[in-house]
């Protein structure tokens, strides 16, 4: 443990003074600021930085910071509230990794967590935080503007975290009974899109439905348009909640053949099939401890449905070609753009299967239904863009945020995406205007009469239920609650083609 630390024996000697130290506290403020007093002791960094999950376990939060030999507890005044931008921080959170960098200024890495200095940071060091089971908890962060080899102190400070974290959550544990007396003024939880983009009304009841089952081991079953974002919020869904330090990993139930998806899924053993000449596991196995998206579930076939219902029942899985079943840990998350009750209906999809899926229903709203969402939501895409392409930022005209918020976008989130993306290439003076997008929207004229304004909102309703229905007159139908001659009526009237739901 400390062959790469200069003076072994002394640091040693220094390492179990702080393990001492640690030990006889009784108060968790206390322990924390020694924990951090003591990492800038063993490390000689000028700054070291403590951060902890909320009780949620969703949001990363400073603790305490020591820099330049003063030491401030609770000090949140200048970084991100919950830190979901700083990718550095998140790495080392969701993948229990300890991130070890020299030559800092020169690395191109996002340090937006530490504080701004005249001479830059040259060397980082962030330790997770890991309680009893595994779990990361938490994060050290140390940072010099010497060029210093930190690696060599990054096992003993994750010995030394994990006992301190040891003890502030046994004292959190005794904290309530000594302080039950003490009122408790009740305050409204803040809006937390848990790296969602958007907060539109539709968004918020959304990432509120999230956050509710993030630390539940429910089934969630993501219903919605195509391009809505499913496996964004299936992300969100595993990257907030516990099992964020293990896979996450998607399978598309509509882009693998029939007779290869079940191999795929639940692995083979060798022999079980000409060609299979080694055993392999499958996303199952892969995904242990992790969360498996089971993307457009609709499209499952029957004979799989079966398989998957005994492995959501029973928590087992049996390859093929083996006699033997094993026990996994997998939160299955299933997606779909179908309409999985009238897939019942038509004996397309297992009854039994789909309320085992909808434990906890979650619907994305299609981006017409958030309002305001989409000028931001296109400002990130921008940004993305522009970082991919290493070119400054682009501004954004008026006209073109007006133009934007003026379609419907059939398409969703995807179809925004892409639209902004080609903007940003076509884009060649540095800002954003009109004709960089190729949308075509269908203004009011100042001269159409209240009968021609009501046409084109029902023909643009129609448009919309048809395209969420996949055409589907029969369904569309049946949403808008009218016979199904009338609809066909109203839709040879207004003129609406086939071509009309490509738009």
């Amino acid at each position: 443990m400390f062959k790469q630390v200069s003076q072994p024996l002394a640091y040693a000697e220094a390492l179990v003074a702080q393990f001492s130290n640690l030990s006889q506290v009784t108060d968790g403020a206390v322990l924390m600021g020694n924990l951090i007093r003591g990492v800038a002791l063993l490390t000689g960094c000028e700054l070291v930085q403590a951060y902890l999950l909320d009780a949620t376990g969703t949001r990363l939060e400073m603790n305490g910071e020591y820099l330049d030999g003063q030491l401030r507890l609770g000090d949140r005044s200048h970084p991100p509230a919950d830190y979901h931008a700083e990718h550095l921080l998140q790495f080392a959170l969701r993948q229990n990794r300890v991130v070890c960098l020299g030559a800092l200024s020169d690395s191109g890495q996002e340090t937006g967590f530490l504080p701004v200095r005249s001479a830059p940071w040259q060397s980082l060091l962030c330790v997770p935080l890991v309680n009893s089971k595994g779990d990361v908890e938490g994060l050290v962060v140390c940072a010099s503007t010497r060029h210093v080899d930190l690696q060599g102190f990054a096992e003993s400070l994750r010995h030394l975290g994990a006992f301190a974290l040891g003890q502030w959550l046994a004292l959190q544990h005794l904290q309530p009974a000594a302080n039950e007396t003490l009122p408790v003024t009740p305050q409204l939880p803040a809006f937390d899109g848990h790296g969602m983009i958007g907060k539109s009304s539709a968004m918020r009841k959304t990432c509120s439905l999230i956050g509710k089952v993030l630390h539940t081991p429910y089934t969630v079953l993501l219903r919605g348009e195509t391009g809505t974002g499913k496996e964004v919020a299936a992300r969100a869904i595993h990257e907030c909640g516990p099992r964020r330090s293990k896979a996450f990993i998607v399978q598309n139930c509509a882009a693998v053949p029939e007779n290869l998806l079940e191999s795929e899924l639940f692995g083979y053993r060798r022999g079980a099939f000409t060609g299979a000449d080694r055993d392999r596991a499958g996303l199952f196995d892969a995904a242990n401890g992790g969360t498996l998206l089971l993307d457009e579930i609709g499209d499952m076939p029957l004979s799989l449905q079966a398989k998957l219902l005994r492995v959501l029942q029973e928590g087992e899985i049996r390859p093929l070609g083996s006699n033997d079943t094993h026990k996994i840990d997998v939160r299955v998350i299933a997606a779909t753009h179908r309409d999985l009750k009238q897939l019942m209906e038509e004996g397309k999809f297992r009854e039994d299967l789909y309320y085992r899926l909808a434990q906890f229903p979650i619907q994305l709203p299609a981006l017409r239904q958030r309002a305001g969402d989409i000028i931001e939501l296109a400002r990130h895409f921008a940004k993305k863009a522009c970082a991919l392409l290493q070119r400054d930022p682009v501004r954004w005209s008026d006209a073109a945020l007006e133009h934007l918020a003026a379609y419907s976008f059939p398409g969703n989130v995807r179809e925004l995406k892409s639209v902004v993306e080609r903007a940003v290439v076509l884009c060649g003076e540095g800002e954003l205007l009109v004709e960089h997008f190729a949308l075509h929207i269908e203004p009011f004229s100042e001269r159409v009469g209240l009968r021609e304004r009501l046409k084109q909102i029902e023909r643009h309703l129609l448009i919309d239920c048809l395209r969420k229905n996949a055409g589907n007159k029969t369904r569309a139908a049946r949403e808008l609650r009218l016979p199904l001659r009338t609809l066909v009526y109203r839709l040879g009237l207004l003129k609406i083609q086939r071509k009309d739901l490509d738009g």
